[in-house]
């Protein structure tokens, strides 16, 4: 009894359907990918319940048959989101290859859906039927990968966290205007390396001069390629397997 008291409850807890009533008009799937359309179209804070109803042609009451509140409405979305990606592949072949894939999936998501990272950070990620087969899939990838259980859990952590961060950088990154090349100030990765250079041939920063007169020059930017890279780098590492 205690349990069942102390069990946290989330929308997933009750079924979409009473057992009396009416059928209902709409399912959930259809009112979370409206709520993603909005959400792509003006940001999040334009997804409320009055928003999405006159985008569903309905009154805000009747959506309270569907959900009931706002945070389950954002937790919807946030699964929805989960089931974009392609879980269908087989595991058990290169453990990070498939890995670094399922990252790739998983930053493409958060490029399409620049809200959703602010949404996690703002209510913890609610684990909805589809990011929990997410969790089963990245786990059933992992499973010839040394490591313990703990330890595969912290990486998919990680694959997602650096997901986060190359999508953010990659939203940062794109121009609304036409930048002037060479300027540090916006997002062109070379006015960047020449403004660092230029600081460190002011002798001030002996370190930063040596590592990058040793490093030479940078190569042309390409996100995805460092992506991969870092996670080819530090997912073994995590896993106690060292650099591959």
């Amino acid at each position: 009894m205690a349990d069942r008291e102390t069990r946290p409850t989330t929308v997933w807890s009750r079924p979409e359907r009473g057992a009396r009533g009416p059928a209902p008009e709409r399912s959930r799937t259809q009112i979370a990918a409206a709520a993603l359309a909005l959400a792509d179209a003006e940001g999040l804070a334009a997804v409320s319940m009055r928003a999405l109803a006159q985008r569903l042609g309905t009154g805000p009451a009747s959506l309270y048959r569907y959900v009931g509140s706002r945070d389950e409405l954002l937790d919807l979305m946030a699964d929805a989101v989960a089931g974009e990606l392609d879980l269908s592949g087989a595991t058990g072949g290169d453990w990070l290859d498939d890995l670094v894939g399922l990252a790739l999936q998983s930053r493409d998501a958060h490029v399409r859906h620049p809200w959703l990272a602010d949404l996690n950070d703002r209510r913890g990620e609610v684990l909805g039927p589809h990011a929990i087969d997410y969790l089963d899939h990245a786990l059933g990838i992992l499973a010839p990968a040394p490591g313990t259980a703990g330890q595969k859990l912290e990486a998919i952590g990680l694959l997602g966290g650096l997901a986060v961060l190359f999508a953010r950088r990659e939203a940062a990154a794109t121009p609304t205007g036409a930048p002037a090349a060479g300027d540090p100030s916006t997002g062109d990765p070379a006015g960047r390396a020449a403004h660092l250079a230029a600081v460190a041939a002011e002798g001030r920063h002996p370190h930063l001069l040596a590592a990058l007169t040793a490093a030479g020059a940078p190569p042309p930017a390409d996100r995805d390629a460092l992506f991969v890279r870092l996670l080819r780098r530090l997912l073994p590492a995590m896993l106690g397997q060292g650099e591959p």
